[in-house]
């Protein structure tokens, strides 16, 4: 779309060059340190899913992760014959440069060339956006997809045709599949429309592109309804997040933030433009603004917002702090010389700033967790062969990113794959069995999650509880490793108990509750070194 808007401004090289820039600058940020060498929880579930066949990937969506369905099938094809971390994140880059191009195209269309030039620049340069560029998730072609569809709604409330209505709608509606949180873009373009007191024709139009969108969408609503589980992890927002959002959007160091503010407060007020006419700020304002707002207040009674669901809303902010900085410099009462390299040295200046940030984004251990230190840990210390406990199933998830760490192990409690049960881990051993197995054990390596170690924590899965129960009663800890993000240690059987021997130690009787006591999996040795 950015290609075929700057072919019909090849008669205007400013234009181009306003829209072309911000494109080449996102591209390089998100290139940069591209392959960090491990892949987090999140994006390991992306790249183990993607590479299932499409029947197990749609087996998959109806017991889980329905709201990623569209992704996962976009990305199949794109991780089919290299799969890897660059083409893992690959897509996310080209997502980010694509908005970085739709945001100047719209400062271009909506006010001047130099107004899309500095906010497509000042999109590239904002640390939250090279964040979600090398993140193998879909939020950075959300984010594309929602700039595309507001630089289409511009285009659509000027035309007469069908034609621009129905991009408009079938644009938005992808960009709804890929993430259903996208839907309150439509809030956000109904609250344009409203501020620019478009004609009655307008309102026709866009209400049937919305209706078509919900009539699109409503499937995966029902369906994820379903699964709303999987976001019962969201707390309530309260001022702190609002804050939070406010420094990602406009980058957290406060020499940027404080004229980001200032610039954006002078653009011109939606309610100054022409009846009917789609400014700058009718349409920037809304799009920062409502769909954040509408997700926090939601959030209060219903938790549903995350910083991450709304990047799509950031591209209203360079747009605003743009146009106050052209209103600033056409007010002065000598123009500046060089205005446009002016603008474009102080988001170089931004950058610099920022830069420190983004250079610290690009090491794993800013992430939550790292799944190739993970298997790397595992490699080194478990031998093939030797039994293997995830606690819970979910810490099977480096095993599934990262086979080669756990190549040879036993999976004592897995039952059916991950693959083939249309589950994210695999489907485990009902409880009984389990116990079978682990009684013929003498040894067994637990892979946990840090709060599967905690005293508080005690699951509700029968299968959960029953690994809890028979390695604290039945085994000792014998050795230890704990890195960021996981603990590996080693549990031996206890000695049965022989009268006479006083080395030996009684095997203490199983817990009717599922669990020997208070305590998580008894009293660990020290770390290794």
């Amino acid at each position: 779309m950015v290609h075929a808007w700057v072919r019909r401004s090849a008669a205007g090289r400013p234009e181009a060059v306003a829209v072309l820039l911000p494109v080449l600058v996102m591209l390089a940020i998100g290139l940069w340190g591209l392959d960090r060498g491990g892949m987090w929880r999140d994006e390991a579930v992306t790249f183990q899913v993607a590479r299932r066949s499409v029947p197990q990937i749609w087996h998959l969506l109806h017991s889980v992760d329905a709201v990623h369905g569209l992704y996962y099938l976009l990305m199949h094809p794109v991780l089919a014959p290299y799969p890897g971390e660059v083409a893992l994140r690959l897509p996310s880059v080209c997502g980010a440069a694509a908005t970085a191009g739709f945001v100047a195209a719209l400062g271009v269309r909506l006010c001047r060339p130099r107004v899309g030039l500095w906010a497509g620049l000042l999109y590239a340069v904002t640390p939250m956006t090279g964040h979600f560029a090398q993140e193998g998730r879909s939020y950075a072609l959300v984010a594309a997809g929602a700039a595309g569809a507001t630089l289409l709604l511009v285009r659509a409330a000027r035309s007469t045709r069908p034609g621009p209505w129905c991009a408009y709608g079938a644009t938005v509606a992808v960009t709804c599949l890929l993430h259903e949180m996208a839907l309150l873009l439509l809030l956000a373009h109904a609250t344009t429309l409203a501020l620019a007191r478009v004609p009655a024709r307008v309102w026709r139009a866009w209400i049937a592109a919305a209706v078509a969108v919900a009539l699109v969408l409503a499937p995966l609503v029902l369906v994820s309804r379903g699964q709303s589980a999987q976001v019962a992890w969201l707390q309530r927002p309260g001022l702190g997040s609002v804050r939070r959002l406010l420094g990602l959007f406009t980058g957290p160091a406060r020499l940027v933030i404080v004229p980001y503010l200032v610039l954006a407060a002078l653009a011109d007020g939606p309610a100054r433009t022409r009846r009917g006419a789609l400014s700058l700020p009718a349409v920037a304002l809304p799009l920062v603004a409502v769909p954040p707002a509408v997700l926090l207040a939601v959030s209060r009674w219903s938790p549903l917002y995350d910083e991450r669901y709304v990047l799509y809303a950031l591209a209203g902010a360079p747009l605003l702090a743009a146009a106050g900085a052209d209103r600033l410099v056409t007010r002065l009462a000598r123009p500046l010389p060089h205005v446009v390299l002016t603008g474009v040295l102080a988001v170089t200046l931004v950058f610099a700033v920022q830069l420190p940030l983004l250079r610290r984004d690009r090491v794993p251990d800013r992430r939550p967790d790292n799944l190739a230190a993970v298997s790397a840990l595992a490699h080194r210390e478990v031998r093939p062969g030797e039994p293997v406990l995830f606690l819970p199933s979910l810490a099977r998830r480096a095993a599934l990113a990262y086979p080669q760490g756990f190549r040879g192990v036993r999976d004592v409690a897995l039952s059916v794959p991950a693959p083939a049960s249309g589950t994210l881990y695999g489907r485990e051993a009902n409880p009984g069995e389990l116990r079978r197995r682990l009684d013929r054990l003498d040894h067994v390596w637990l892979v946990a999650e840090p709060f599967a170690t905690a005293r508080a924590w005690y699951p509700g899965n029968p299968t959960e509880r029953v690994k809890l129960a028979v390695v604290d009663e039945e085994f000792v800890p014998r050795e230890q490793v704990v890195r960021r993000g996981v603990t590996l240690r080693l549990y031996v059987r206890r000695p049965t108990y022989i009268p006479g021997n006083p080395t030996a130690q009684p095997r203490p009787a199983r817990s009717s509750a599922g669990r020997a006591g208070p305590g998580a999996l008894g009293s660990p040795p020290g770390p290794r070194r």
